[in-house]
């Protein structure tokens, strides 16, 4: 073979390299430039979903409506008994929380009869934050239809028939407006259409929810927190453990010299005696 012919076969080949070599090049950048593409579009998928994110964070619900005689910043406290009552017992809890529900059946009679004695003052924040953690809406229904019994001056009636009646935490029964009407009908007053309406309608859910996000900002993280005049209480009292005869001990004595509320027909924020009677069986949703 011709010296020609040997360079002019090196030369294709150089050129064949070099076409290759370019080639991997230009493929190598499509590559990273389709890499990049992909990070881009990810940051701004990422910066789009904390924008929505962090809206809803700091966009509270307000409100649209409030239960009739509700108090305190935006009315998300239910208060009941006498508002001149020497001593306010500030209760946070959830209906379906079964710490809550074991408190209530414990204390209940007692937190009743001091309220009727012009001794206490309770101020109720009706929390939701269980829906959260096991879904279902049984938390917010329960809540709602406390505050549809507010409005009827039934509160405390509806409040212990459900605490009562709560069913297991995981149920979800609540979230079922048929069985809150079923119990409400244990309550007299509270079997008419407007509660009902009240009830299905969700009327007070925005108020609910306002009321779960104002426990979102406080130091608590659980149900149920009971503060005796700003002093937490449960599940002690200092060193003192409560019970319903510590309890009547501990508000005595911060009652001391101090004249008593006004309670009966007529007066602000009355304690009317229970009059729902006791069952242990939710009806069926």
């Amino acid at each position: 073979m011709s010296e020609k012919n040997r360079e002019g076969k090196r030369n294709a080949r150089e050129k064949m390299q070099e076409v290759r070599a370019a080639e991997e090049a230009r493929t190598r950048r499509n590559k990273k430039l389709g890499v990049v593409g992909v990070v881009a579009a990810v940051i701004a998928v990422a910066a789009v979903v904390g924008v929505v994110v962090q809206n809803q964070r700091s966009k509270p619900e307000t409100p649209t409506a409030a239960p009739v005689g509700t108090i305190g910043d935006k009315n998300l406290v239910i208060p009941s008994g006498p508002a001149n009552a020497p001593s306010v017992l500030t209760v946070y809890e959830d209906p379906r929380c079964p710490a809550c529900g074991a408190f209530e059946r414990t204390y209940a009679p007692t937190v009743d009869q001091l309220e009727d004695q012009g001794k206490l003052y309770v101020n109720y924040h009706i929390v939701s934050f269980i829906d959260r953690s096991l879904s279902g809406k049984g938390s917010k229904s329960g809540a709602n239809a406390l505050g549809c019994a507010q409005d009827a001056g039934h509160f405390r009636d509806l409040h212990d028939v459900l605490y009562r009646n709560q069913p297991e935490e995981t149920s979800d029964a609540f979230g079922g407006s048929a069985t809150l009407i079923g119990l409400a009908k244990q309550v007299n007053g509270l079997d008419t259409p407007a509660f009902e309406a009240c009830v299905k309608d969700n009327k007070y859910g925005g108020w609910v929810s306002s009321v779960q996000q104002d426990f979102d900002k406080t130091s608590y993280k659980s149900t149920p927190t009971v503060l005796l005049n700003g002093k937490p209480v449960y599940p002690k009292n200092g060193e003192e453990q409560i019970t319903p005869e510590n309890l009547v001990k501990w508000v005595d004595a911060a009652n001391q010299g101090k004249p008593l509320g006004t309670t009966g027909p007529g007066k602000e924020s009355p304690a009317p005696t229970t009059t729902a009677p006791v069952s242990n069986t939710p009806p069926s949703p």
